[in-house]
């Protein structure tokens, strides 16, 4: 068996750098932190080939002194930290003093630092084994780091490095990721001599809009939730808005950009009532907490985090967001808002509340003389049943126009024509109050003037005998009519038009598939939603004007009404600059 032996310096860096610096874009990482760290208010990042050729970063931050340059590239040796209690309260982005080592270690560095107030800058530059000597260089205050010729004596390594638009797309989302995490630091990058991005220091909004566009700007609303010493902050994107990947997900704790299983599952539960199964939300989130309420030693490139209260840190995140989401009342919720802008003069937003119906019975004052304004004369018999328009301006999804294929509703409001999928808005409020009755304890259930039976297998027989109690808790009233036959004496009040056999099956299925303590805890919402379905109005079911009008205003009442239960959306605006523009107006 060989001897036991002590490995060299430099080895040990390398397996280190293998661990911290696995590629381009995990050695600029570390480097901006490093000038975060550093208080930079500006960073200046140049690359060529995609990084592993050259990365040099330049900041104005504090700068290193003369006799501190050769610690800077040893091995465990940090200004950041100095005992266990530091490092159980870290706030700087990086502590272990291995990145510069590490990098040093597989590359050809040189490190150049003037603190404010010297006369000169001091340099020195290491090549793998290799370190000079200190000399004086030209510099103004902060530091640069040049890193050139990643892995050039660690040939394997080099080997699995991919294409050089590959290793810079990887290092420009690092580069992005921390533009995002400190607007109030201007950035700048370069890749082959060409400007890639130039980014003064700005307001959060103006620098979400510049890395992640205008229409990313204009698809979120922000939130600022407190609670127990925990702050989320930033800006959510809107359901409607959602992505076909994962690309525009962002979350930063306590400034460090991370990759954690808790907050991804409290962000995915927070959108799963609105959002459709295939598609991804899209964030931008800033979550705050003491340094002592979470471990970021917990992997060498930091990107995972741990809390000491996971459970509490996991339900602030969901309700604090789920909160935000839940203002995205259909109608209401518009780009304006979602930016902090105000709206136009020309288009005022009005309370939803002021033209609230009570049920799809109701009528409502209708936007008339249309027929007159274009015509010059009103028609024998009005093909809407018109009254006189209101002298207030029209609520945020407008009046009822007509109805389209028997599916959709055609209205119109003071932006243009807003059209609206009926069936998929009355499932979401339907769903809606079925969440609020049973939250309350109070679905009351509507006895049926002629029971309905039907024919069901041994164990939906044995289902509705076991369930008793949860099922009236939901408003039903089945029981055993004969061994192979259910009779249905009551369904929900709030669903008395829909199918009660076929709306009875569908319950019994997720009893029968899922057991009663889960329907009612973790599957409550699919149950409901399941009832919402049944409930909604149907396609190709006529509607009054009034009844139209009604099911507008309920949703701008109702939360999260943009999005049916299956995260589709139920409603889409078409501006009338649109409309001219699609008829040639003015051309």
């Amino acid at each position: 068996m060989p001897a036991i032996r002590v490995l060299s310096d430099l080895l040990i860096n390398q397996i280190a750098a293998g661990e911290v610096v696995d590629r381009p874009a995990s050695a600029l990482k570390e480097l901006l932190e490093n000038s975060i760290d550093a208080g930079a208010r500006a960073i200046a990042v140049q690359l060529a080939a995609g990084g592993t050729r050259l990365i040099r970063i330049t900041d104005d931050g504090c700068g290193i002194g003369r006799d501190d340059l050769p610690l800077a590239l040893a091995r465990h040796a940090t200004s950041k930290i100095a005992s266990l209690a530091d490092l159980e309260r870290v706030t700087s982005l990086g502590f272990r003093g291995e990145a510069l080592a590490s990098i040093a270690a597989v590359s050809s560095l040189t490190l150049t630092s003037r603190r404010a107030g010297e006369r000169h800058a001091w340099t020195l530059s290491a090549s793998g084994r290799e370190l000079s000597a200190v000399a004086p260089a030209s510099l103004d205050a902060g530091t640069s780091i040049e890193v050139r010729d990643l892995y050039f004596n660690t040939p394997a390594r080099r080997k699995f490095l991919k294409s050089e638009a590959t290793e810079y797309a990887h290092c420009e989302e690092i580069f992005k990721r921390t533009a995002l995490s400190r607007s109030d630091v201007g950035f700048s990058l370069q890749h082959n001599g060409r400007v890639r991005w130039h980014l003064g220091a700005q307001e959060l909004q103006e620098r979400l809009a510049a890395l992640l566009g205008e229409d990313f700007r204009a698809a979120v609303i922000t939130l600022d939730e407190h609670s127990a010493g925990l702050r989320l902050h930033g800006c959510a994107g809107l359901p409607a808005h959602s992505r076909a990947t994962r690309e525009a997900q962002y979350v930063f704790v306590n400034g460090r950009f991370v990759r954690d299983k808790l907050i991804a599952h409290a962000i995915r539960q927070a959108y799963q009532d609105v959002l459709h199964h295939e598609r991804h939300a899209a964030f931008v989130l800033f979550i705050e907490i003491d340094p002592a309420q979470v471990d970021v030693n917990v992997h060498p490139t930091k990107i995972e985090v741990r809390f000491r209260d996971a459970r509490g840190v996991h339900q602030f995140i969901f309700h604090a967001l789920n909160k935000a989401l839940s203002r995205t009342v259909a109608g209401t919720t518009t780009a304006a808002e979602a930016t902090g802008v105000s709206p136009s003069p020309a288009t005022p937003q009005v309370p939803a509340g002021h033209f609230r119906q009570n049920s799809m019975a109701l009528g409502v004052a209708q936007p008339a003389r249309f027929y007159e304004t274009l015509f010059g004369q009103r028609p024998a018999t009005p093909p809407l049943q018109q009254s006189a328009v209101p002298a207030s301006p029209s609520p945020p999804l407008g009046f009822a126009l007509a109805q389209l294929s028997g599916i959709y509703v055609l209205a119109q409001n003071e932006q243009g024509l807003v059209i609206v999928d009926m069936h998929a808005a009355h499932e979401r409020i339907m769903y809606e109050k079925l969440k609020q009755a049973l939250d309350r304890r109070d679905i009351p259930m509507q006895p049926l003037l002629v029971p309905a039976t039907f024919s069901a297998a041994a164990l939906d027989i044995a289902t509705v005998e076991e369930n008793q109690d949860v099922l009236r808790r939901i408003g039903f009233d089945i029981a055993p009519a004969s061994p192979t036959m259910l009779v249905v004496r009551g369904i929900p009040a709030m669903l008395a038009d829909a199918d009660a056999c076929e709306l009875a099956r569908d319950v019994l299925a997720e009893v029968r598939e899922f057991g009663a303590s889960r329907v009612l805890t973790e599957r409550r919402n699919e149950l409901l939603s399941t009832m919402a379905c049944h409930a909604a109005v149907r396609a190709n079911r006529r509607l009054t004007v009034p009844e139209m009008n009604a099911l507008l205003r309920e949703m701008e009442a109702t939360e999260r009404s943009g999005q049916c239960n299956h995260g589709r959306p139920t409603w889409h605006q078409i501006s009338i600059a649109e409309l001219d523009k699609l008829f040639m107006r003015g051309k």
